[in-house]
């Protein structure tokens, strides 16, 4: 059975990684899988009682490849762990079959619970570099996790969450948000412009609503000084959306 599984993993990184070019240098040159390898073992011992040893063997494990693998986690076969610097999976976390994550991930507690504290990843979810996923989550059949995310709710089944808190940006193939990295960039210079014109309108105090909406002003009597103009109290609408917009958009990130 262990040699099965050793087997499996082998081929999980030669069909996983296009740089893979012979077995041979799967097994002598990938960390990810000599981390896998040590854990199955460890594993084992943790079952028969031997845990002060799979605990040691797997802080050697962890000198020697940069990844910690509690002995006590649960991890199926076909796992491939990409580059795996930093990668951090803990005690009571479950990986099912055809999994993969690459380095600086985190499966994680939040400090809160107790018992069964760690993610539980259904078959071929793949987890992208340095994403958190973080407490007793689910994380559904062929999701994706976007470099990065922090994931603190459960995810279902083929969708792909990015962000931090993670959002759901695709799912079952469609997409339900419109998430480019390549755009991140550009969208900054509007967010600059909608801050200043909500900036302008609701601040300053020499703004005049009347003038610039197009309202017309009362003639003073002669020898009468004006009265100073009162602080704006309108906002235009297309403002008053962005507000409701921003608004909106910090419950979601709350929830």
């Amino acid at each position: 059975m262990l040699l099965k599984q050793i087997c499996q993993d082998i081929q999980a990184t030669r069909e996983r990684d296009p740089a893979a070019r012979s077995i041979l240098e799967i097994v002598l040159c990938y960390s990810g899988l000599h981390a896998i390898i040590a854990h199955r073992i460890n594993h084992r011992l943790w079952r028969a009682g031997f845990r002060l040893w799979a605990r040691f063997n797997s802080q050697v494990a962890k000198f020697l490849t940069g990844i910690e693998i509690h002995p006590g986690a649960k991890i199926g076969s076909g796992f491939f762990i990409d580059h795996g610097t930093g990668t951090v999976i803990g005690e009571t976390s479950e990986i099912a079959d055809g999994c993969t994550l690459f380095q600086g991930v985190t499966l994680g507690g939040t400090g809160k619970e107790v018992g069964k504290r760690h993610p539980t990843l259904c078959e071929n979810v793949t987890i992208g570099a340095h994403a958190q996923v973080l407490g007793s989550i689910t994380i559904g059949r062929g999701s994706v996790i976007g470099a990065g995310a922090v994931v603190v709710d459960p995810v279902p089944e083929y969708t792909t969450v990015v962000g931090y808190k993670a959002f759901v940006v695709r799912r079952r193939g469609e997409p339900v948000y419109d998430f480019r990295h390549d755009r991140i960039a550009r969208g900054v210079a509007p967010i600059e412009q909608r801050l200043e014109r909500l900036e302008k309108h609701l601040h300053l105090p020499e703004y005049k609503p009347e003038v610039e909406c197009g309202a017309q002003t009362e003639t003073e009597p002669a020898g009468q000084a004006a009265a100073p103009p009162a602080q704006a109290a309108y906002i235009p609408d297309e403002l008053s959306s962005e507000v409701l917009i921003e608004q909106w958009m910090r419950r979601r990130n709350r929830s």
